[in-house]
């Protein structure tokens, strides 16, 4: 049986993601560090698919996790055939106001996790000469953020580094694709204290369009019609817009 590891998976589109492997016939190894909704996922995917999930409570917003994480399924006898890289959080406010210890947690998590993980998968992956990963990054990497200038940065350390894995990985039949939805109906805009947007897509057509995309090796995985125009738009454009709906005041107006 194959396995596909994805972290997030409680909800949005992890939860999503984690419910088409299962009904393509994977096994899915989920990860959260949330302990009940864990548990609650896992009894769900089993009800409604049969399927073999096991799941790891862990925090990947602290050093070292990803590295922990990872034994343990290795050491309970599963090589992840897909990597989903998938958990992330994001704050919105003026650089000079975000708290030191929310972001460095956010760093951790959007960032080293991923690249760590990345970096163990792709070494059993290399060995097998076969496997995909799907690191999940945002249209936000495309550009600057202003108000949420280190969750936009970070994004677009996802994707810079996924392409260029993915230029290496080719050689040793190993698919690397990027993620980079717009806004999406998930608790993610209310973790970051700003409003879920009026367009934002369903988590699920999200997730299978994600599948389809990563079964056929497509580098940039963009899900929405709207969303594959408004990355063309000017950057200055863009950025002016993001700044309106993410600045302090925004909520207010």
């Amino acid at each position: 049986m194959k396995y596909a590891m994805i972290t997030g998976a409680t909800g949005g589109i992890g939860y999503e993601l984690a419910r088409v492997f299962c009904r393509e016939g994977c096994g899915v190894v989920i990860v959260s560090s949330d302990s009940e909704r864990l548990e609650n996922t896992k009894r769900k995917l089993e009800k409604e698919f049969g399927a073999a999930v096991t799941a790891y409570e862990q925090d990947l917003s602290l050093p070292g996790a990803a590295v922990s994480v990872y034994s343990r399924v290795k050491a309970d006898g599963i090589t992840p055939d897909v990597l989903v890289n998938n958990a992330g959080f994001g704050l919105a406010g003026a650089a000079d106001n975000i708290d030191f210890e929310h972001e460095e947690r956010m760093m951790v998590l959007n960032m080293i996790s991923l690249s760590q993980l990345t970096r163990l998968a792709l070494t059993d992956m290399y060995e097998r000469r076969s496997g995909k990963i799907l690191n999940v990054s945002s249209i936000g990497g495309f550009q600057p953020g202003p108000y949420t200038a280190s969750y936009f940065a970070g994004k677009a350390f996802v994707t810079s580094y996924s392409r260029a894995v993915r230029f290496e990985a080719r050689k040793k039949n190993i698919d690397v694709c990027i993620l980079c939805p717009g806004a999406t109906r998930t608790g993610f805009f209310r973790k970051e204290g700003t409003e879920t947007p009026s367009n934002a897509m369903d988590p699920e057509t999200t997730a299978r369009y994600a599948y389809r995309q990563l079964m056929k090796n497509r580098e940039f995985i963009i899900p929405g019609f709207l969303n594959r125009i408004m990355v063309q738009f000017p950057v200055r454009l863009k950025m002016v817009y993001v700044a309106r709906s993410k600045a302090p005041e925004a909520a207010t107006r």
